[in-house]
């Protein structure tokens, strides 16, 4: 992020002109030892040898937060509680706006409502597509477990295209891409 600023904050030599830069993760399922928590990463100076004295803002370019959810009711802080309600996948648009009006005394518009709304329908949409990889993933497992199963016993490939079509009803040409990818 500091790199790509060369040619359109600063060019040639003119390294005062870098903007620090923040890198923001907001992470959904984290490990329960980082749930509600929020950690800043930052560069710092340290002399290993000499005693050289940099100004901050010459080394200070970069920093990160990691910001780790949980559950809404453990969060400790409005800024997770906020987060938690409006990233959470298991409350519907009408339970955040509440939450939203209630305790955060956010006053909803109709436009908010619709954002909110649209917000709840993209999360389901992305939830909806990581099911369906994770169950093509399971189902490409599948297959690929049976064809080396029956390979081992010596089937020939004729039945073995025979068992994938009718066990995962799959036409012939995805079945032959499947034991091509194997073989």
């Amino acid at each position: 992020m500091i790199s790509a600023q060369y040619g359109t904050e600063f060019i040639n030599s003119h390294y005062e002109n870098i903007k620090k830069v923040y890198s923001i993760w907001i992470c959904m399922n984290p490990p329960k030892s980082r749930e509600n928590s929020i950690t800043r990463y930052y560069i710092a100076e340290e002399n290993l040898v000499g005693s050289v004295k940099e100004q901050k803002a010459d080394y200070d370019l970069m920093a990160a937060v990691m910001i780790c959810l949980g559950k809404e009711t453990d969060s400790g802080t409005d800024l997770l509680k906020l987060l938690n309600v409006l990233l959470s996948t298991e409350t519907g648009s009408q339970n955040k706006c509440q939450i939203l009006e209630e305790d955060f005394h956010i006053r909803m518009t109709q436009t908010l409502e619709s954002e909110v709304s649209l917000m709840c329908n993209l999360s389901k949409g992305v939830e909806e597509k990581g099911i369906q990889k994770g169950i093509q993933k399971g189902i490409d497992k599948g297959i690929t477990a049976m064809i080396l199963t029956l390979k081992e016993l010596q089937i020939s490939s004729d039945v073995i295209l025979k068992q994938i079509c009718e066990k995962f009803g799959l036409t012939e040409e995805t079945a032959e891409m499947y034991l091509k990818e194997i073989s």
